[in-house]
């Protein structure tokens, strides 16, 4: 049996075959059932899982022991990992060699973004210090140009940003007067499956950011952080 192999994963990962700190193997967290849905169509198999998470998670800034242990969606990230957490937290188990933080391009994804991050840092603490913990930078939006980009095939301008939105808009209206067409994305599920696996799923050409304790404390500064702070205590094992 591989070292790594777990027999209590939570019902709601859908897990890859390969395991292991070295392995390649990656898991996603992502924002709610069609988000997982959209992501697990364009996965690899191989090396690609995804759990999914209903709501925003615990503050990890704030949240007691006691809390995270008794939180189903921080319970099921536990036992996906093989961690453990708090003080028992231990890359020896480690079941994959990254962790991607997977979110909707909105205030919303942000901030759910930031709250897995505090939670990370003071809970999975090693998981942070060796640089396993990345955010992928999903599209905003998309632009399509003039009337004849659909028949010439030109793919549409992904933007990365609210600024980035408002320039390719600027662009198209220059080159295309009115006739072009812009795009939101409502979450995961809205983006085309071929630009969500090159943005946000494939390795190779996925757009990503190592996350660091630099980040950690930017997000608590600004999604608070706790009045008092209390040590991590040792928690379950996955």
């Amino acid at each position: 049996m591989s070292p790594w192999s777990n027999r209590s994963v939570p019902p709601e990962l859908t897990d890859c075959l390969l395991h292991g700190p070295e392995s390649g193997a990656e898991l996603f967290i992502v924002e709610g059932r069609s988000a997982a849905d959209a992501v697990r169509a364009v996965r690899d198999p191989l090396r690609q899982a995804v759990l999914p998470l209903q709501g925003k998670p615990l503050n990890g800034a704030r949240a007691t022991a006691a809390r995270v242990a008794a939180d189903p969606f921080l319970g099921a990230l536990a036992a996906a990992l093989g961690t453990g957490w708090g003080e028992a937290c231990s890359l020896d188990g480690l079941r994959y060699e990254r962790v991607l933080l997977l979110h909707d391009p909105d205030a919303d994804g942000i901030h759910i973004g930031a709250l897995l991050l505090m939670h990370v840092a003071r809970w999975l603490a090693p998981l942070l210090e060796a640089g396993r913990v990345e955010r992928v930078h999903a599209p905003i939006g998309e632009v399509r140009g003039g009337p004849g980009t659909a028949r010439t095939g030109e793919p549409p301008a992904l933007a990365f940003g609210d600024a980035h939105f408002r320039a390719l808009c600027e662009r198209a209206r220059t080159r295309h007067g009115g006739a072009f067409v812009a795009v939101r994305h409502r979450g995961l599920g809205a983006i085309s499956p071929a630009a969500l696996r090159a943005t946000c799923v494939d390795p190779a050409t996925r757009l990503t950011t190592v996350l660091d304790d630099t980040d950690a404390r930017l997000a608590a500064a600004a999604f608070g952080t706790p009045r008092r702070a209390t040590p991590a205590v040792a928690g379950c094992s996955g």
